[in-house]
């Protein structure tokens, strides 16, 4: 009789393929699986210990921004606050006290949908990151609407704001490598003495 074979290899819970070259696999020698197998330590440690760590040692990770700096670096925080600011100001442009105010629309009602729109969406940008993609593209076309609903996409100021804003949400990517400019201002505020 033939021998069954075996589960297949979980590659969903492996992931040190993922992970980049200069990244070390473990830091523990507990394996990225987790489970807890020997499979992790390397050839030189020791057997009789059996507590599975690495004979190399993990460089130690570059400090996390703390504050509100750390929880501006985990979202599109610029380009929400742009998209929030151009809705704002085409908001502000449709009870402007001019002479010259165009509205197109159903009796004026599109011009204050849109900006508002744009408004939520920039907001939802800079609380609920993770769908940010679909809140970019539709701050953009939010945003190109109201070059009709909106007095010309309110004088073409926040028309470009609202573009620009939603650009720099559509691009941003979380987990970037820090900057070589902020890792040089953290590498002198720690040489100099305190």
């Amino acid at each position: 009789m033939a021998a069954e074979p075996g589960p297949a290899p979980d590659r969903a819970a492996d992931t040190t393929a993922a992970r980049p070259a200069d990244t070390p696999a473990t830091t523990t020698g507990v394996p990225a699986d987790g489970t807890g197998a020997g499979a992790g330590t390397s050839a030189g440690a020791g057997a009789g210990t059996g507590t599975g760590e690495t004979v190399a040692e993990t460089p130690a990770a570059p400090p996390v921004p703390r504050g509100f700096a750390g929880w501006r670096g985990r979202r599109p925080f610029w380009g929400g606050l742009l998209v929030v600011l151009a809705g704002a100001e085409i908001l502000f442009t449709e009870k402007a006290p001019m002479r010259m105010v165009i509205r197109i629309g159903m009796l004026g009602l599109a011009g204050y949908i849109v900006p508002a729109l744009m408004v939520l969406c920039g907001l939802l940008l800079i609380f609920h990151p993770v769908q940010r993609v679909f809140y970019s593209v539709l701050a953009a076309l939010a945003t190109l609407g109201t070059w009709v609903t909106s007095n010309l996409g309110g004088f073409f100021i926040g028309l470009l704001l609202g573009l620009i804003g939603s650009s720099l949400a559509f691009g941003w990517l979380p987990d970037q490598p820090r900057r070589r400019r902020v890792l040089r201002r953290e590498a002198k505020r720690e040489a100099t003495p305190a």
